[in-house]
């Protein structure tokens, strides 16, 4: 039997994956060094730098459900990811530069982008094997995607101790957005096969327009996190502990969770029953994530 092949998109994602995973993990391996280096960075203690790390993990981890939501109703999933890419090359120079608000602008730049990249090209490779040529390729597909992940996420590693030793911190964000950049000119080059499979949403009679189920999300998820900050108020010479599990910005976070996840409850008891599977594995899996982070931030800060 004729062995068949893949999309010939698939190359094109693959290896704009594989150089987004690069940058991306080029510049969170030294995130927390750069910002304790005394020399090159901001002479952050542990826990400031956890701190920091904490939140912007915090906020890379949602904007994609705003990217994903802006993809699937109005934009499609071409133009996220391009823009996303754009932004997140632009972002990891930004925070090589010696200076907080830059620092600080350049990770406002990397979040959104990831919003917009990060969601997208993922769910472009799923749709463009919902055809009935490659529906059944899609695990292998995804699983050869996956591989770029792997191999982008090994690379910067070395990448990075070399460009840190050699020309220092500065360098070494310019070598992350160096390798978003090419990314992006890695998925232009393919952009004809992706045709098929940029498809927006179509809309229902009677469904809610878009921006509700933005901000029944994102609105509530604010609040929370301002309440998960202050609940049990803020630190001085006698309240030196203010936070209930952490830190004030793990309170936070852990706060301004509980509205997504009962936002994907709401969506599994009035999805159809044949997308519920779906949808619960996706509850399950913020379930089982959502404490994760502040473990990690607690580790962080030990």
């Amino acid at each position: 039997m004729k062995q068949r092949k893949h999309p010939k998109a698939l190359p094109y994602l693959f290896l704009s994956e594989m150089w987004e995973r690069f940058g991306y993990y080029l510049m969170i391996g030294i995130f927390t060094l750069y910002l304790k280096d005394a020399n090159q960075g901001f002479e952050m203690t542990k826990a400031e730098s956890a701190s920091l790390y904490g939140t912007f993990i915090a906020l890379v981890f949602f904007t994609p459900f705003i990217g994903g939501l802006l993809a699937d109703r109005v934009l499609g999933y071409r133009l996220p990811i391009v823009i996303g890419g754009i932004l997140m090359g632009v972002g990891y120079c930004m925070m090589g530069v010696h200076s907080f608000s830059m620092l600080y602008s350049g990770m406002i730049l990397v979040i959104a982008g990831n919003g917009l990249f990060k969601p997208n090209i993922s769910t472009l490779l799923g749709n463009l094997y919902n055809n009935d040529d490659h529906r059944d390729q899609k695990d292998e597909g995804y699983n050869l995607f996956y591989m770029g992940i792997n191999i982008g996420a090994f690379a910067c590693n070395i990448v990075s101790a070399f460009l840190i030793n050699k020309y220092g911190y500065s360098i070494a964000f310019v070598g992350a957005g160096i390798g978003m950049f090419v990314g992006v000119v890695v998925f232009l080059l393919g952009n004809k096969h992706y045709t098929g499979g940029d498809v927006k949403k179509v809309s229902v009679p009677g469904e809610k327009p878009w921006w509700i189920d933005l901000m029944i999300v994102v609105v509530p998820a604010i609040l929370f996190a301002v309440i998960g900050y202050f609940i049990n108020g803020v630190p001085s010479e006698t309240n030196e502990h203010s936070f209930l599990v952490k830190d004030d910005v793990t309170d936070a976070f852990l706060f301004a969770c509980i509205p997504v996840i009962f936002f994907f409850g709401y969506v599994l008891f009035t999805s159809p029953k044949n997308e519920r599977r779906v949808v619960s594995a996706i509850l399950v899996v913020c379930i089982a994530v959502i404490p994760f982070w502040p473990f990690l931030n607690r580790m962080e800060r030990c």
